[in-house]
């Protein structure tokens, strides 16, 4: 394992080509690619990592080992400032025969770059603005209580949502950025309980992947690992599934 004894410096985190190969691509489209002159990052033979300091958490991708390592110098040189990290999986493991490790979870980045098959239900999907955000706020309550954002949030650009012939909200979601790059995340895509399994979900994912990739020229997502139902719509939409997560708090020490 890398050594952890050398203090944090700023790197240029794409020297190695690392983003071009499988499983790296959190760094190719979560790191801003013109270094901010603030940001903290590191690098190894095969691995890259950064801190984002305003959550206290480490990104990382490459070889599991490289990427422990290089997550535990940046938390013994900085104990104060790092609570989390993601790395690829196995990443907790390494990290945990030195420090405590808590709050385990697995998840997949998937991305694309190409617009996906259009979907039943696509042409009912419509824009939501402020004026919509109580009632969005509503509705992720009551139907996806754990959803990842919510409307107000600085970092959504746009909600969408369909509506029954009523007129009531029956799903949304939203385009969201990642913190360094900004690049296009989709988020919070919910759909109410009593009527899943009828596409809704899949035509609002559609709609907003092909918003985001007309606009931005690709979109990414998180997906929990043991999501199976999520795992075959992202696949069918085209979605890559070639960067497996995890992500865990480190306790003070």
């Amino acid at each position: 394992m890398q050594a952890t004894t050398h203090a944090p410096r700023a790197a240029d985190l794409f020297h190695q080509g690392l983003e071009r190969q499988a499983g790296a691509a959190l760094l190719r489209f979560g790191a801003a690619r013109p270094r901010p002159a603030d940001r903290i990052s590191w690098t190894a033979d095969g691995a890259a990592a950064w801190l984002d300091d305003a959550r206290g958490h480490v990104w990382s991708v490459g070889e599991p080992e490289a990427a422990a390592g290089l997550v535990l110098r940046a938390a013994l040189a900085l104990p104060d400032r790092v609570r989390e990290f993601t790395g690829p999986r196995g990443t907790e493991t390494l990290v945990g025969r030195h420090l405590p490790v808590r709050d385990i979870v697995e998840w997949i980045f998937r991305w694309t770059l190409d617009e996906p098959p259009v979907q039943r239900g696509e042409d009912r999907v419509i824009v939501l603005d402020e004026s919509h955000h109580a009632e969005i706020h509503a509705f992720l309550t009551e139907h996806s209580p754990a959803h990842s954002t919510g409307p107000g949030s600085a970092d959504v650009s746009l909600w969408a949502g369909i509506r029954d012939p009523d007129g009531r909200l029956v799903a949304c979601g939203a385009l969201s950025s990642l913190r360094d790059s900004g690049a296009p995340l989709m988020a919070s895509v919910a759909t109410d309980a009593a009527q899943r399994g009828q596409g809704l979900g899949a035509a609002l994912t559609s709609w907003l992947t092909r918003h985001a990739v007309h606009h931005h020229g690709f979109c990414t997502l998180w997906q929990l690992a043991d999501n199976t139902p999520a795992d075959r719509l992202y696949t069918r939409l085209g979605y890559r599934n070639e960067d497996p997560c995890v992500s865990a708090r480190i306790p003070a020490h």
